[in-house]
């Protein structure tokens, strides 16, 4: 039965996730787990990819010879505490991020949307961020700078490692042994990042349809009040 392969880019050759893991092994796989988890520099790795081209090589054993348990546990327990840093340096950094006119990584007025949204949507968001990419790096991280209760995001963070680390690892190793899903793996591994990049693509949507719409002059009043605010308030911290 023929073996997977990811030759057909989704990006440069050295981020394939079959190239990464037959350089890198296991162990490579946790550190790229890790850092897109909750690292700013990992905003680029890929994820859903990545994991699932993890659990069809195990099913064929090759280049992971660990048992698919062993691998899951490691994968969510990487999953996990890398978002536990993002949220600690979040958490740290955040009021002199809020106290600067400008960062270099972020944007105040984005930062007042993130703390809205866990506000509007509370700590289902943790959850649902770890299928986007680009998202789950940063969410760690606007959670920390938010304020978002540590309790709270502890254990929505379990959840959301669980089901992303183990729950793509073990769909890629039962759809692996699928000859139709081997036989086409790198369209395979396209449609999941097309999938999980949709949520994305909307929101931009709808971002440019309001853009065209207009900002009242009351809306754009009451953004700039909240920017005070928050400065205000993390100014005494």
């Amino acid at each position: 039965m023929p073996t997977p392969t990811t030759s057909l880019a989704l990006g440069p050759d050295w981020l394939a996730p079959e190239s990464l893991i037959s350089t890198f092994g296991l162990l490579g796989i946790l550190v790229i787990v890790f850092a897109e988890s909750g690292l700013l520099i990992g905003f680029f790795l890929p994820g859903d990819s990545l994991l699932f081209t993890t659990g069809l090589l195990v099913a064929d054993g090759k280049y992971i010879t660990y048992p698919l348990w062993l691998v899951c546990l490691l994968i969510t327990i990487a999953a996990i505490a890398g978002d536990q840093v993002g949220y600690l340096f979040g958490r740290k950094v955040g009021p002199a991020l809020f106290r600067r006119p400008n960062s270099r990584l972020f944007k105040q007025e984005n930062l007042i949307k993130a703390h809205d949204f866990f506000e509007k949507y509370g700590a289902r968001s943790i959850v649902l961020a770890r299928f986007v990419p680009i998202v789950r790096t940063f969410t760690p991280i606007v959670a920390g700078v938010s304020r978002m209760n540590y309790r709270t995001f502890v254990i929505y963070n379990i959840i959301g490692g669980i089901l992303w680390g183990t729950g793509v690892t073990v769909l890629g190793y039962f759809l692996g042994q699928i000859p139709f899903v081997k036989t086409n793996i790198e369209y395979i591994l396209i449609a999941i990042v097309a999938i999980s990049v949709l949520p994305i693509a909307i929101e931009l949507l709808r971002a440019r349809l309001a853009a065209k719409r207009g900002t009242t002059a009351e809306e754009r009043a009451a953004a700039e009040e909240a920017i005070r605010d928050t400065r205000r308030h993390y100014g005494n911290h």
